[in-house]
């Protein structure tokens, strides 16, 4: 199976129909999968490394559809659908901002939107929302990683043999490991086989965001059995981080389980 068949195979899974645009961004051209009312509050989802926006379709069909235009954006320079511009890669946490900027430009968004994102995705989140609050009405952080907290050496040591050669075999024996043997769609699985094919590029990474005097709405979800982070410990910091803040541990759940279980309750927070 192709990477494209398995993407498509994953988004035929999303509840109504679905709007696939490609919007121009000084970085390249990014796809982004929009379902839901036309004229309901825009909602904005970047997913975790990897994992692609066809991952959100378990909460858009959990609710998040019927209540919000759901825009879930696959990151430019991920696996995904998204093709970077040739010799303008994203290199900084200022580029990201600018990324998202042109892509919120792009979707038509002249109102505060809610942003989602989940992993890696609530990283870039964040730091959109440090610096671009004015353009949100909420942000709502996924089991974030490198928000209020720092990764464990063994998740990163354990993980290194897959960043470095991404095959079939080493991604689900990691997810296999990192989920606990939590029973993930097959269609999505599959998906991540074809990932592996996707030429390598380094993520942007940097310092957390500094989220102190933000007076946007946020909302956090922590997986309570991930492996990346002690998810207990980072609620806590993420309480004293922000103090308005909803925080909740996801009883039960993994790292990379997620957002395709716990799908309703994320659903409702959105």
């Amino acid at each position: 199976m192709s990477f494209r068949a398995a993407y498509d195979e994953v988004l035929g899974q999303w509840p109504g129909p679905v709007e696939a645009v490609d919007l121009p961004t000084p970085y390249g051209t990014t796809r982004v999968n929009s379902c839901g009312p036309a004229g309901a509050p825009p909602l904005v989802l970047l997913p975790g490394g990897g994992a692609t926006s066809t991952v959100w379709g378990a909460v858009a069909a959990a609710g998040a559809a019927r209540t919000h235009r759901m825009h879930a954006v696959d990151l430019v320079g991920d696996p995904g659908l998204s093709v970077p511009a040739p010799g303008r890669a994203i290199r900084s946490v200022a580029d990201l901002v600018g990324w998202l900027d042109a892509v919120l430009d792009g979707l038509g968004a002249r109102g505060p939107v809610t942003l989602g994102g989940h992993s890696y995705g609530a990283w870039i989140a964040a730091h959109y929302a440090a610096g671009r609050a004015a353009r949100l009405d909420r942000l709502v952080l996924v089991d974030p990683t490198q928000v209020f907290g720092g990764l464990r050496p063994g998740y990163v040591l354990r993980a290194l043999p897959m960043l470095v050669r991404p095959t079939p075999g080493r991604i689900r024996s990691f997810l296999g490991w990192e989920t606990r043997g939590a029973a993930l769609d097959p269609a999505w699985l599959r998906l991540q086989d074809e990932s592996a094919r996707f030429p390598a590029v380094r993520p942007v990474t940097g310092p957390r965001p500094d989220l102190t005097a933000l007076g946007t709405r946020v909302d956090v979800l922590f997986a309570e059995r991930a492996r990346c982070h002690d998810a207990g410990r980072l609620a806590r910091a993420a309480r004293v981080a922000l103090p308005g803040a909803a925080v909740e541990v996801l009883p039960g759940v993994a790292h990379h389980a997620l957002p395709l279980t716990a799908a309703g309750e994320i659903a409702r927070r959105l």
